[in-house]
């Protein structure tokens, strides 16, 4: 058993971390989700300089996450704490745009309405979500990858090997 274990850890020296580049890609995908749901609103309410600058923030995010995406796959740790950042940042959006648009009415036709639908807004706070959750597992999944890798290079090294 411990023969088995020494190799799958060896055998990570020469493999590359597909696991935690494809959570954060999904991540990717999930934050893209997003703001086309998000964009695709044609409601006077989202002219601002908050939409502004959330546009400005998912090119960043995406490129981010996609540098943090090619760091982990060589297990290089701080990639780690970069998406753990970004996965608090995706939380946080939710309190930025789609709460208050939920929560504002607006004229339309003579109607009153919601700025955000409930059901819009249902699916934004998923995208949210689950963008947040994919980086996060990709950060853990890295974490605990790159550091029995280390450790197992060390002992490598301890050994003369």
């Amino acid at each position: 058993m411990m023969n088995e274990q020494s190799v799958r850890l060896d055998r990570m020296r020469f493999t590359k971390n597909t696991t935690s580049s494809r959570l954060a890609i999904l991540a990717i995908v999930f934050d893209v989700l997003y703001f086309v749901s998000l964009y695709k609103t044609n409601v006077d309410y989202y002219y601002t300089l908050i939409m502004g600058a959330s546009i400005l923030y998912n090119l960043v995010f995406m490129l981010a996450a996609f540098l943090s995406s090619e760091g982990v796959k060589n297990y290089k740790q701080g990639f780690s704490y970069v998406l753990c950042v970004l996965g608090i940042i995706q939380i946080a959006r939710i309190f930025i745009l789609p709460i208050p648009a939920h929560a504002t009415t607006v004229k339309i036709g003579g109607a009153e309405l919601l700025a955000m639908s409930d059901g819009q807004f249902t699916r934004v706070v998923i995208y949210l979500i689950a963008s947040a959750a994919c980086l996060f597992a990709a950060a853990a999944v890295n974490l605990v990858k790159s550091r029995a890798l280390k450790a197992h290079i060390a002992s490598l090294e301890g050994q003369g090997a």
